[in-house]
């Protein structure tokens, strides 16, 4: 297929990315022997530039993408602010760009000061009805609008984890039935039933390293496809320090640091007041109470709000879902640099092409 421009541009904060502005990249794409995508991020807004990028390169592999932190102010009545923008801006490009893709008005002297052509998508968000102020007022409403990765990252995360034997399962399945998310099962359970050797062979260190990291890939696949943004786990990777201490005897390095960078929304702890029932797999009852101790330790030492739940699976679902409901349900998003001046070309500012 001839394509009318031999390199286009495309730049946003996509903050967070969505569907328009993947309409408005796939349209470039199109147009175009090659695409280059910036991303440009302010300090103060609250998800990194390079994560954004990777979202972009996960959804339009094509495009070369690059990001910057961008933090001039946004005053389209500016030559200064137009002059800070244009440095950033064409010091992530690799070469001379002739269209310039854009669904504001902004984009008509972006594309003059290129020495461009400018290309408007969609202005009146008609064929795809978003926008990023629109999203992180309630991302709730405009789930459909973000594409899987963006999901994942602002679902809100509630892991449900505990002792043998005290209603985590029952209580992650009912909260998952209550709220219509996809299930996150215990990999450990699975692992401990075909685990070469059996249960009373030698645990060691890399299978904590396995059952951590497909824990891991269970929650963050799930996330990225839950119709609304909340998500139940039953147990992760926090939990899975606890388990290491048990049968090796010691913490495991490399599965805490992955504990510190997964941090969910909220822990629920369940009780060990109910009766224990042996199905083959657990250690037994003298254990319980002693791993419900170091549970709450560890929890408090985690720095993410936690509650324990006692009672019938009744209560605890009662209790759990009252604790759930008062979340905000998709990670808020920190306001993003105000804007001055108008969207729009200044009259006779520059000759047009």
């Amino acid at each position: 297929m001839t394509r009318r421009f031999r390199h286009g541009l495309v730049l946003g904060k996509f903050y967070p990315l969505h569907a328009g502005h993947l309409h408005l990249i796939r349209t470039a794409l199109r147009s175009c022997d090659r695409l280059t995508v910036e991303v440009l991020a302010s300090s103060v807004e609250s998800i990194p530039a390079s994560v954004r990028a990777d979202w972009i390169r996960a959804e339009a592999p094509q495009a070369r993408v690059v990001h910057a932190v961008d933090d001039a102010p946004v005053d389209y009545g500016s030559d200064d602010a137009w002059d800070a923008h244009l440095a950033v801006i064409t010091s992530l490009l690799d070469g001379p760009v002739d269209a310039v893709f854009t669904s504001d008005a902004y984009g008509v002297e972006l594309a003059d000061r290129l020495d461009a052509q400018w290309v408007r998508v969609d202005p009146a968000r008609q064929d795809v009805p978003v926008s990023g102020t629109a999203v992180r007022a309630d991302p709730h409403r405009h789930w459909w609008a973000l594409p899987a990765p963006v999901r994942a990252y602002l679902t809100t995360r509630v892991v449900v984890l505990g002792a043998e034997s005290t209603g985590t399962t029952t209580l992650a399945g009912d909260l998952t039935t209550h709220y219509g998310t996809p299930e996150v099962p215990e990999f450990g359970r699975t692992w401990s039933e075909f685990r070469p050797g059996g249960l009373t062979s030698t645990w060691h260190s890399s299978e904590f390293d396995l059952v951590a990291a497909e824990q891991a890939r269970l929650e963050d696949d799930a996330a990225a496809r839950t119709p609304r943004p909340l998500l139940i786990a039953d147990t992760d990777v926090l939990a899975t320090t606890v388990w290491h201490e048990r049968y090796v005897g010691a913490a495991s390095p490399s599965v805490t640091a992955l504990a510190a960078r997964r941090r969910p929304d909220l822990y629920l702890l369940t009780g060990d007041e109910i009766g224990f029932v042996q199905d083959g797999l657990r250690d037994g009852e003298h254990l319980r109470h002693a791993m419900t101790a170091r549970f709450r330790e560890v929890l408090d030492g985690s720095g993410v709000p936690w509650h324990e739940l006692r009672g019938s699976p009744t209560d605890r679902l009662a209790a759990a879902v009252d604790l759930i409901d008062a979340l905000d349900h998709g990670r808020r998003l920190a306001d993003p640099v105000p804007q001055a001046g108008t969207d729009a070309h200044r009259a006779g500012s520059r000759t047009r092409r």
